[in-house]
């Protein structure tokens, strides 16, 4: 009996397993930015950012969407520091 080493995967597919994982956080990005416009900023801003600098790196082929994503993510921010410099320090009211 002969036992045999697992195959590796070649450098076109890892390239292309690489590529998919991008694109994945390209659209990530772009919905948690857009989502982060309406509800927990603070929170899905700063991943929104994160994830669309990681799939500019990665070479994503979805770029576009992967700079919509980090601008919405800057706007999530924005948004965070204008909502609490104008109510004077609480985004959020309960009364």
């Amino acid at each position: 009996m002969e036992l045999t080493r697992p195959t590796t995967a070649s450098p076109e597919r890892a390239r292309a397993r690489r590529r998919f994982d991008a694109d994945g956080m390209a659209v990530a990005a772009f919905v948690l930015g857009l989502v982060g416009l309406l509800v927990m900023n603070i929170v899905l801003g700063p991943i929104a950012v994160v994830l669309a600098v990681l799939a500019l790196r990665r070479g994503t082929a979805r770029r576009a969407r992967a700079l919509l994503g980090l601008g919405l993510g800057v706007a999530d921010l924005v948004v965070l520091a204008v909502v609490m410099s104008t109510s004077g320090g609480s985004a959020w009211s309960i009364a």
